[in-house]
């Protein structure tokens, strides 16, 4: 059985930039999960980040949708 690494290639702690994030992955085919765990204890107890995890092999292409997302996110 082949085990793949999976690596976190966004966070967020606003579930539907995670849910937005995630559908322009599974457009481009990248496998992807969303894990989500507690903030650090600086932060209220029940707030959550939430992480966009992929494998290894497809971070560079998940990068680059990312990205582009961001760039096209900061003109409007």
């Amino acid at each position: 059985m082949e085990r793949s690494t999976r690596v976190s290639v966004f966070e967020s702690d606003k579930p539907s930039e995670i849910q937005l994030i995630k559908s322009k992955l599974d457009d481009a085919q990248i496998t992807n999960a969303v894990e989500n765990s507690y903030l650090t204890f600086t932060t209220t107890p029940t707030a959550t980040s939430l992480k966009i995890m992929v494998d290894l092999e497809e971070e560079n292409k998940a990068f680059e949708i990312i990205d582009a997302y961001l760039q096209q996110s900061e003109k409007q």
